[in-house]
C-alpha cells in the first residue's frame, strides 16, 4: 500500500500568500510599456545577445510579455533578431546601432537592470488583502514558544493580548534581563507566508522591496501545502513567497533612515524597514539611543500605524504613500517615564516589563546552558553563584549572564586543555573577568585583616 502524505487544510492565511498569476501580455503587468522596452535594452546591452529564455529569467517577465515587447522594439528597429533555432522561444536577439545608443543614454538615466518592478496600486492591494488575512496567534502557540523563557503568566498574558489585537508593545527593563531576544521570539509567533515583489514602479522610479537578509523563504512545510493552491510555475514570477519579516532596528538608527533612500550604484532606491516589515513585525531596540527622540519615533510610527499608511517622498519631492500593516516593538532598558510624557504613553498599547529570573528560573536556565555548552554542571557551585556571588554583589539574576558565565569558563578551561567544569574557582574567574571585581573571598571572609590573611594563604 502506498503511503500518502497529507497536508493540513489551507485556510485563508494561506491563500493571501499565494502569488498573483502570470501576466500574458504588458496590459496585464500594470506596467507602461516604455518601463519594460528599457529594460529589455538595458539587459541585452549589458549581457550581448540574448535568448528569450533568458531575458525571462533576468526580468522576471513572461515569455508572452517579452514577445509583444521585443516585436514593438524590432518595429522600432531598436532590436533584431540574431538567431533562430527550431523552437518559437529558442531565438536570440541583439541590439541594433541605434538600439545601443539608446539603452546607454537609458542606462546612464537610471542603471536599475533587474526584475520588472509590480505598479504600487498591486502592491497596496497586496499588503492590504494578506493584513486582513493573517492568522491571530493563540494561547497554547505563545505558552509553547515560550515554555523555556521563564516568563511569568502575567507577562505571557499580556504578550498575547498585545498579538492578538495587534496594539504597540514596549518591552521595558534593565539591560541583559532578555528584552531583545523576546522581541525576536516574538516574531516567530507570525504565521502564514506572504507575497512579497522585487521592487515596485513609483512614478518614474523603481523601488527595491525585496530584501534576501529579511524576507526568508517558507519553510518546506508552507512549500508543499501551497503546491495544493496554486502552481507556482503559472504565477507572476515579479513575486516571491516570504516568511513573515521581522525587521529589527538599533541605536544607529537616524530619521533619513525612515525614508527613501537613492542608491547610485543600483540606480533604484532602497525601501525603508518600515516598507520592508509589511506583513511582519518591525523592531526598535535600545529605544532612547537612536539618533533621533524617542517620542518623535513614537509619534512617527504611531501615527503611521493607526492611519494604516506611511508617507514617503522621492528625491524632487514626489509624494506617495504604502501600506502600513505590521507588528510594532519597541524594547527600552530606560524606563517608560523616562522615555515619554503621559500623553505619548498612552499611544503604546501595552507596557510589558521584563525583569530578573526568579532563583529557581535561573538555576534551570543555568543547568540548561551548561548541557548546550558541554560544561559539566555542579550543583554545588551554583548554589555558590547564587547565594554567594549574586546576593554578595547585589547584582540581579539576569537572563543574559548564565549562557555569559558558562562561556567564560569554557574559555578558561580551554586555553588550559582542561575539561570544563563548573567549580567555585572556575565561577571566581569567571566573574571577575565579566565584572572586574577583585577575586572574590569565601564566604565569611569580609574584614580587612580577614582578607590579608586570606591573600597571604592565597599567595603561599
Amino acid at each position: 500500500m502506498l503511503a500518502v502524505e497529507s497536508f493540513p487544510p489551507a485556510t485563508d492565511a494561506d491563500a493571501a500568500g499565494v502569488l498573483p498569476p502570470q501576466p500574458k501580455s504588458v496590459r496585464e503587468t500594470g506596467l507602461q510599456l516604455q518601463l519594460i522596452v528599457e529594460l529589455i535594452a538595458k539587459a541585452i546591452f549589458i549581457g550581448g545577445k540574448s535568448h528569450l529564455p533568458v531575458l525571462t529569467t533576468r526580468l522576471h517577465l513572461s515569455i508572452n510579455v517579452l514577445r509583444e515587447a521585443l516585436e514593438f522594439m524590432v518595429a522600432e528597429h531598436l532590436v533584431e533578431v540574431a538567431w533562430r533555432g527550431e523552437s518559437d522561444i529558442d531565438v536570440q536577439y541583439q541590439l541594433t546601432a541605434g538600439g545601443k545608443q539608446r539603452a546607454s543614454a537609458w542606462l546612464d538615466r537610471c542603471p536599475y537592470v533587474g526584475p520588472a518592478p509590480v505598479t504600487l496600486e498591486a502592491y497596496r492591494a497586496m499588503v492590504e488583502r494578506q493584513a486582513g488575512l493573517a492568522p491571530l496567534p493563540c494561547a497554547d502557540e505563545l505558552a509553547v514558544e515560550f515554555s523555556d523563557d521563564f516568563l511569568s503568566p502575567a507577562v505571557q498574558r499580556m504578550l498575547g493580548a498585545a498579538m492578538h489585537a495587534g496594539r504597540t508593545v514596549l518591552l521595558h527593563g534593565p539591560s541583559g534581563s532578555g528584552k531583545s531576544v523576546l522581541a525576536r521570539r516574538l516574531g516567530t509567533l507570525l504565521q502564514g507566508v506572504i507575497a512579497v515583489p522585487h521592487a515596485l514602479a513609483v512614478g518614474q522610479e523603481i523601488v527595491q522591496v525585496y530584501d534576501a537578509l529579511l524576507h526568508r523563504a517558507p519553510s518546506p512545510q508552507h512549500l508543499r501545502q501551497l503546491r495544493h493552491l496554486q502552481d507556482q510555475r503559472s504565477s507572476d514570477p515579479r513575486w516571491l513567497l516570504c516568511q513573515r519579516p521581522v525587521v529589527a532596528l538599533d541605536a544607529d538608527l537616524s530619521a533619513d533612515m525612515l525614508d527613501m533612500q537613492p542608491d547610485s550604484h543600483s540606480g533604484c532606491y532602497r525601501s525603508p524597514p518600515q516598507l520592508k516589515a509589511n506583513n511582519g513585525m518591525l523592531i526598535v531596540d535600545d529605544l532612547g539611543r537612536q539618533r533621533m527622540a524617542a517620542a518623535d519615533l513614537l509619534n512617527r510610527f504611531s501615527q503611521a500605524r493607526e492611519l494604516e499608511r506611511s508617507q514617503l517622498s522621492l528625491v524632487g519631492g514626489y509624494h506617495f504613500s504604502v501600506p502600513c500593516r505590521l507588528q510594532l516593538v519597541f524594547v527600552a532598558s530606560l524606563a517608560p517615564e523616562a522615555l515619554f510624557d503621559a500623553p505619548a504613553l498612552r499611544r503604546v498599547g501595552y507596557k510589558i516589563p521584563v525583569g530578573p529570573l526568579g532563583a529557581a528560573s535561573y538555576r534551570t536556565l543555568f543547568r540548561q546552558q551548561c548541557l548546550t555548552a558541554g560544561v559539566a554542571f555542579d550543583d554545588a557551585a551554583l548554589r555558590y553563584l547564587v547565594d554567594d556571588l549574586h546576593a554578595g554583589s547585589g547584582l540581579p539574576l539576569l537572563a543574559c549572564y548564565p549562557r555569559e558565565i558558562i562561556g567564560r569558563v569554557a574559555d578558561f578551561a580551554g586555553f588550559l586543555g582542561e575539561p570544563a567544569r563548573l567549580t567555585v574557582a572556575a565561577l571566581d574567574q569567571a566573574w571577575t573577568s565579566m565584572f572586574a571585581t577583585a577575586e572574590p573571598l569565601p564566604p565569611g571572609v569580609d574584614d580587612s585583616a580577614d582578607a590579608i590573611d586570606h591573600l597571604q594563604q592565597h599567595i603561599l
